[in-house]
């Protein structure tokens, strides 16, 4: 039952990171077009004044954009190093996106390389990961089922939301041109159709898109009031809770999450309240051709690594999976 517990807690705060980061959206980004829609520009000097469409129009280009960059995933995958800092710890590692499910290698702890006896423990792991072909899958089954769910959500979001142009159109500082910035907060109208969509209900923020492709750039949201799912036995969101999300063009057609800093608590199936906080943030995009996840582990394995001198006693399941390297 904890472990039950344990599992429905994750793909709950999962689910809630992916509504605040969909002013507009949701990992790195789910299913659609292979690729962002085409959308002709529009002329610099509407971005100056007002932009060109209804704010309803740009969020619902934005939000298939962010089905295809979410698709893509699966079809463009990529290389780079991640590192994530949250109450277990600071770890970076590198991630591989293979047709089967991202793998990883942890490579530092606590922003140094990690000792040769925490890699030894590290490459064991790999290895056994490569053996037991089942667990891996039927992990990454679940990832994608959870990522299905969010996909639910975002698709509700032109229905939840009630878009406005944002006053002065605030642009980002070194921006790789114009952007349009939305503000959102809930449709009072709006009734959920899923236990989980209530999540729509108590989240407000701000939104750039760039203006070119039309693909978000940067989110902020925040949580305005609590949120009962399933009228608060399931879970609950407390306010407060934010979270900043910044997605950058990685390669060819493929944009990618480069940053997340949430701040949230949440209470699941009326256990113990506890807060989220993480800062994630993904660097160094290579493409990489479509292999299966024993190879993109073998291609893991290969890498050198700088290691420190001393001893730490070695961590088990440091992460291999999405779920652990996010």
């Amino acid at each position: 039952m904890a472990l039950q517990t344990f599992q429905f807690k994750a793909q709950v705060s999962w689910l809630a990171g992916a509504c605040l980061l969909a002013g507009l959206t949701m990992p790195g980004q789910v299913a659609g077009a292979q690729q962002p829609a085409v959308v002709s520009a529009i002329p610099e000097h509407a971005i100056a004044g007002q932009p060109e469409g209804t704010p309803r129009s740009w969020a619902e280009a934005a939000i298939r954009n962010e089905l295809s960059i979410i698709d893509a995933e699966d079809k463009v995958p990529l290389r780079y190093r991640q590192r994530k800092v949250d109450a277990k710890g600071d770890i970076t590692r590198e991630i591989i996106e293979s047709k089967d499910g991202n793998v990883a290698r942890l490579v530092e702890r606590n922003g140094e390389p990690i000792t040769a006896a925490e890699d030894a423990a590290e490459l064991d792991r790999l290895k056994e990961d490569i053996a037991a072909p089942y667990d891996f899958i039927k992990h990454h089954r679940r990832d994608s089922e959870t990522r299905d769910e969010a996909m639910k959500l975002v698709l509700l979001l032109p229905q939840a939301m009630i878009y406005s142009y944002a006053p002065g159109q605030p642009q980002q500082k070194g921006a790789d041109g114009q952007q349009v910035v939305l503000d959102f907060h809930p449709d009072p109208t709006f009734r959920p159709p899923t236990m989980f969509a209530d999540m729509l209900t108590g989240l407000e923020g701000r939104v750039w898109i760039d203006s070119r492709s039309r693909c978000m750039t940067r989110t902020e949201a925040q949580v305005l009031h609590p949120v009962n799912i399933g009228f608060g036995f399931v879970a609950k969101i407390f306010p407060g809770g934010t979270v900043e999300l910044e997605q950058t063009h990685a390669s060819g057609d493929r944009w990618v999450y480069s940053h997340l800093d949430e701040h949230l608590t949440a209470r699941v199936l009326m256990v113990k309240t506890l807060p989220e906080n993480a800062a994630i943030t993904s660097w160094d995009f290579r493409p990489m051709p479509s292999l299966p996840y024993q190879d993109a582990i073998r291609a893991l394995l290969a890498m050198t690594i700088p290691l420190r001198q001393g001893f730490s006693q070695p961590r088990q399941r440091h992460g291999a999976t999405f779920d652990d390297a996010r």
